[in-house]
């Protein structure tokens, strides 16, 4: 029920990676990447359907040798999601998962060596219709661009990028994505608007190595924010130190507070006070443990009182305000009905599902009605 985003976001040339598009109008993916070992074929594809579970657009995979390239092809048959492999060095293994189907190879010309090399990854990527991501890292510069700039710089992740952009540039290939990353957020800020003047592919957003969870939610919320805030950024991935589908559910979280995506429930709670009728927190972590499933967007607020719960209720789908002896529910921005304490999580889950499934089915009718 809340306004589209006021972001105007930059106009970029759209590619894809499997079925989603990345730039131009496409909704911003979210992506992350597994950190099982590749040649464990069973726990990678779990990974990865948990992560696709979460809500994840695009997964990456490291394949770092020829046995990890096999182990790619039979994790991509036995998954949906589109796969990003991993590359760094040896281009043979660009040139063995693209005939084994992958939907993206993340490798940087520069680094695989003599212009034979580079043309047969690139030849490979447009036989088969793969678009190819070029990520800088400031950890992992070039030893010339190290000694010119005597230390990771925004300019030096620029140049760096633009020498891997070159070679695809003379290859007249423009089917790419660029990210150019750092750990330090004012860095990675000052990158990332150099080159999203410099050329019109679409940009992959992240700040790596960002921290644990809090810590690097709270910077990559700050890096990323800024970045998207001014419409830089077609796809992001949260680097975190934890389990890959926390970065999937800060990634949507953070383009839901930005109204860029809607997917799944975006809760309004209240921080609690003395003068919450109910316990806002424990409410909280229970209804969000509980609705992970959901993908339909949806607003819901939870608020402990009649102070801002009503106005905040009437403009969520489903909006809860503490009230004594009862606590008042708002479906649509009207009174519904009145929850006691006792079994407050089942009652507002109950509802809060059976919107869902009432969403649903509107939306099935419009399709139906314009089939």
């Amino acid at each position: 029920m809340h306004a589209q985003s006021p972001i105007v976001r930059r106009k970029s040339r759209q590619i894809h990676v499997g079925r989603v598009p990345v730039g131009g109008d496409a909704p911003i993916s979210v992506q992350s990447m597994t950190n099982t070992n590749t040649l464990d074929v069973a726990a990678t594809v779990a990974q990865i359907r948990q992560l696709e579970a979460a809500g994840a657009d695009i997964v990456r995979v490291s394949v770092p040798d020829m046995d990890a390239a096999e182990a790619f092809g039979r994790i991509k048959r036995e998954v949906e999601v589109p796969l990003v492999a991993d590359i760094h060095f040896d281009y043979r293994i660009a040139l063995r998962v693209a005939e084994l189907g992958v939907d993206c190879l993340r490798i940087n010309p520069g680094n695989i060596g003599k212009e034979e090399r580079v043309r047969a990854v690139v030849s490979a990527a447009r036989d088969n219709g793969i678009p190819i991501r070029i990520g800088v890292n400031a950890g992992s510069l070039e030893k010339d661009l190290q000694k010119k700039y005597g230390e990771p710089t925004p300019a030096a992740l620029v140049e760096s990028a633009m020498r891997h952009i070159d070679h695809l540039d003379r290859l007249d290939f423009p089917d790419f994505k660029v990210s150019v990353k750092a750990s330090d957020v004012f860095m990675a800020v000052a990158a990332y608007r150099d080159l999203a003047t410099r050329i019109e592919q679409p940009l992959h957003l992240g700040i790596t190595e960002a921290g644990g969870l809090r810590s690097g939610t709270v910077k990559s919320s700050i890096g990323l924010g800024l970045l998207l805030m001014d419409g830089i950024g077609d796809t992001i991935r949260v680097s975190l130190a934890a389990d890959p589908v926390e970065e999937i559910k800060v990634g949507f979280d953070m383009l839901k507070s930005l109204r860029l995506r809607s997917k799944g429930i975006n809760f309004i709670a209240c921080p609690s006070c003395s003068r919450q009728n109910f316990d806002v927190i424990g409410t909280m972590n229970a209804l969000e443990e509980r609705l992970e499933d959901i993908m339909t967007p949806l607003d819901v607020s939870v608020i402990g009182c009649v102070v801002n719960g009503p106005g905040e209720a009437k403009e969520s789908d489903i909006g809860l305000t503490g009230g004594s002896p009862a606590n008042l529910v708002y479906i649509d921005g009207k009174p519904a009905s009145k929850l006691r304490n006792d079994h407050l999580v089942d009652d507002l889950e109950r509802l809060i599902r059976d919107k869902v499934r009432e969403k649903e089915q509107a939306e099935q009718d419009v399709i139906a009605r314009g089939a």
